[in-house]
């Protein structure tokens, strides 16, 4: 059996790739990064650490091979052939692989009529429809019909974190990948086409939106709330963030909010989500990780679109009739971060235009919260005027 990885960073070699070598599969990564392909398509292994705790588990993933995304013809023989595919390069990547995969698909064509499932992993709404989009640009009207047929574009969730990796990580070995112990991916089961093949901890699942927003609404938007209060309290690490009392119960009920809201909206059970959170909050205490608020708030204009981790989750609130203060508190820093990296002036008037532009909202609440922070209140002070508009907001609803 053989599988082709494109993507040789963190979780390619990290999360898809190791699930994929340990179910039996010879795989084929696909990069442009030198050092790496040179190394995997020599030693056909590298290491992966898995950090829990105090704890940590070195993992040789094997039967690994790879390809330079330079050569075409060779990277499309391997899409042709293989078994199973993902993708994880990175959105602002995707549109340089678009031709690779067409001339994989193409000639997979011309060899016969098996199907391709390809997994995408990568951070970004409705990647299924924009990969499928950018792909029918350059097939004819013949391959469109055949590509709805026999190719599978498959989204997942990543819910595992894995950091970006530090020389101490690394550990003399710069092919190691530290990692977190938990490694479930859960798959758009509706999106396989022929038969779903059988790979470690992969779950498929459908309706698979639900999936998509439980990590984008719940885990991401949590991650990102706790990375900018800590920021902007001048905590390095997310561990550190969050063993801070006040960011604690902020981030835990701003992601209990979302779970109400997803609840409603899917029909879901709530406790099976808080169960989850509880899970996401122990993880985000592994000091282990290194995981940095820089890192993790990173790209705060994305995040504050209006479909993603905060405006998204917002909304989403404000739809089905839960109260989203303490989301606002989140979205508060985000936009704190986002002026600071934008040379701009912090003020009221700033913010609640990036948030309009961004989000394509207007929060009165938000931007309150915001004004807090410039005038110097504490994260308790947050936190009290959020358990204070939640409360007022439930007694109107009563």
């Amino acid at each position: 059996m053989k599988a082709v990885m494109y993507g040789g960073g963190n979780i390619g070699r990290g999360f898809i790739g190791m699930l994929f070598s340990q179910s039996g599969y010879d795989v084929t990564f696909i990069d442009v990064a030198e050092p790496v392909v040179n190394h995997l398509h020599s030693e056909h292994s590298y290491p992966v650490r898995i950090l829990d705790g105090g704890s940590k588990t070195d993992v040789l993933v094997e039967h690994v091979d790879a390809v330079n995304g330079n050569d075409m013809e060779e990277t499309a023989k391997r899409i042709a052939e293989c078994d199973i595919m993902a993708t994880a390069v990175g959105v602002r990547i995707l549109k340089f692989i678009i031709p690779n995969l067409v001339a994989g698909i193409r000639k997979r064509f011309a060899e016969g009529n098996r199907p391709l499932n390809i997994i995408i992993c990568e951070n970004l709404n409705d990647a299924n429809k924009i990969i499928e989009g950018m792909i029918k640009e350059q097939l004819t009207e013949e391959e469109c019909k055949r590509f709805d047929q026999q190719v599978g574009l498959v989204e997942a969730s990543i819910g595992r974190m894995v950091p970006v990796q530090t020389p101490e990580m690394q550990d003399g070995d710069p092919m190691r990948v530290c990692v977190e112990r938990y490694g479930f991916l859960p798959v758009d089961k509706d999106a396989f086409k022929g038969e779903i093949p059988q790979v470690k901890n992969m779950i498929p699942f459908s309706p698979f939106d639900f999936f998509i927003k439980r990590k984008l609404f719940v885990h991401n938007m949590g991650h990102a709330t706790c990375a900018y209060l800590g920021g902007f309290t001048g905590k390095e690490f997310i561990w550190q963030s969050i063993a801070d009392a006040d960011t604690y119960i902020i981030v835990q009920n701003a992601m209990e909010a979302s779970a109400l809201a997803l609840s409603k909206k899917y029909g879901v059970d709530v406790d099976g989500l808080f169960r989850h959170i509880q899970d996401l909050l122990l993880r985000f205490t592994n000091a282990a990780l290194g995981d940095t608020c820089d890192r993790v708030g990173r790209e705060p204009e994305r995040k504050l679109s209006a479909d993603d981790r905060l405006v998204g989750s917002y909304k989403l609130c404000k739809e089905v009739g839960v109260d989203p203060s303490f989301i606002a508190v989140g979205i508060a820093g985000a936009l704190y971060r986002y002026l600071t990296e934008q040379e701009k002036a912090q003020t009221a008037e700033n913010a609640a235009s990036a948030l309009k532009e961004l989000g394509g909202i207007e929060s009165e609440q938000a931007i309150r919260y915001y004004t807090m922070l410039l005038s110097g209140k504490t994260l308790a002070d947050l936190r009290i005027a959020a358990e204070r508009d939640r409360r007022a907001a439930m007694d109107d609803m009563v």
